[in-house]
């Protein structure tokens, strides 16, 4: 049986939304006050156009990028500490050359958008790279200013 709404169905739209590089739907799925937890920032992005600005860079940055799993349950959030419905989806991707696996751990309000988002990386030469390439394309994009020359 197939959920047409709710939190249960959301990890395939969205799923499909990153395959598809469809940032309209990735909009349509994020609450306005989400938070998305980066493995290269202590900070999280806040918001919903934070948010899709650090997609809008993703989408180009990552090569093969592939979900290879998911699994489903409840997990307590980092921004309220209560209780939500949660996906974990495995991935698999390259970036600057190096080899990524990583999850996303999604939570999700009462209506099953995505209020939080947290991304863990290994191995440590890749969070590297990646937050090499993110930079770059945040920089380029606007949303981030240039790191001062060495």
């Amino acid at each position: 049986m197939t959920m047409k709404a709710g939190p249960l169905n959301t990890p395939d739209r969205f799923r499909a939304a990153v395959d598809n590089q469809d940032l309209a739907a990735l909009d349509d799925l994020f609450t306005d006050d989400i938070r998305l937890y980066s493995p290269v920032t202590f900070t999280p992005f806040e918001g919903k156009p934070a948010v899709l600005g650090l997609f809008r860079v993703l989408l180009r940055t990552f090569e093969d990028f592939r979900y290879i799993g998911h699994h489903t349950g409840t997990a307590q959030t980092s921004g309220d500490a209560t209780t939500a419905p949660s996906a974990v989806l495995l991935f698999r991707a390259r970036a600057g050359g190096k080899e990524i696996h990583g999850i996303d751990l999604l939570h999700f309000d009462d209506d099953g958008r995505i209020k939080e988002f947290t991304v863990m990386v290994r191995p440590r030469s890749a969070v590297h790279a990646l937050g090499e390439a993110v930079l770059a394309g945040l920089v380029a994009d606007g949303p981030a200013p240039a790191p001062p020359p060495p």
